[in-house]
């Protein structure tokens, strides 16, 4: 009886450092690889002439696609903002691959405009957006060209609905279409249909933070509001460009720049 109960007593002694085992095995799984530098670090190679030459190329790139909206539509552009951040790549990882582990630091940006037009002539204003991005491709540039909506067949129904010439491209009991995304750009406006309640372009999101080169939150003109485009031209068209990377610092102690 004595010798079961020292068997079972050692059975439990060896579950028990088993538990303790998957107890610190599975945290340590989960948990987040540390850093490949330090917030110094990070902050002297955010700061370097290469990554400054870098992000005003980048910057220069992205308001040149938001200014082409305005030169070749009827939009009238009101208001930029640009975000751009610089992030540590991944430490060590014991278990998993991470997508920067080859980074010592990633630095991307993306930018927002904000347009007035008039309410009174959307579909005309919708027509001349998918114009100059049918132009664009018929041209030497090609797909290169900065807006990419055509006439193709959802630009089609969409220019219907708005003439008053086709129904819901979305659905006949769907909400006013407000939206359009291609090739990573997204284009949203105010409704105008008289919706209610009437669904608005929003202010720029505000708990962005600026301390650069971590994070830097640009603002062109600074003091303009969504509300104050609106008040002057009736209607609001968002264009929102996607984070792309300009600047990258690998642990082998190359870069890459765009």
């Amino acid at each position: 009886m004595r010798a079961f109960s020292r068997g079972a007593a050692g059975r439990r002694s060896v579950w028990g450092s088993l538990a303790v085992i998957v107890l610190f095995a599975v945290p340590a799984c989960s948990t987040t690889p540390d850093r490949a530098v330090s917030d110094r670090q990070l902050r002297k190679l955010g700061e370097s002439g290469q990554a400054v030459r870098a992000r005003e190329r980048a910057q220069q790139r992205l308001q040149g696609v938001a200014r082409a909206y305005a030169d070749r539509t009827s939009l009238s552009l009101g208001l930029v903002v640009v975000h751009d951040v610089c992030v540590p790549g991944s430490g060590p990882g014991w278990f998993f691959q991470q997508e920067t582990d080859d980074d010592k630091v990633v630095c991307s940006m993306n930018v927002t405009a904000y347009y007035g037009a008039d309410p009174g002539h959307m579909s005309d204003t919708l027509d001349g957006i998918l114009t100059a991005g049918d132009h664009a491709r018929s041209g030497p540039a090609g797909s290169g060209s900065p807006i990419p909506f055509t006439h193709d067949d959802r630009g089609k129904r969409l220019l219907a609905y708005y003439r008053g010439h086709g129904p819901n491209p979305q659905g006949a009991k769907a909400p006013e279409p407000t939206r359009l995304a291609v090739s990573g750009q997204t284009l949203t406006w105010d409704t105008t249909r008289g919706s209610a309640p009437r669904r608005l372009v929003e202010e720029p999101y505000a708990g962005l933070v600026d301390d650069p080169p971590v994070s830097r939150v640009a603002r062109d003109p600074k003091t303009t509001t969504v509300a104050a485009i609106r008040k002057r031209y009736g209607l609001v068209f968002k264009l929102e460009l996607p984070y792309s990377d300009y600047y990258r610092v690998l642990k082998k102690e190359r870069t890459r720049t765009q």
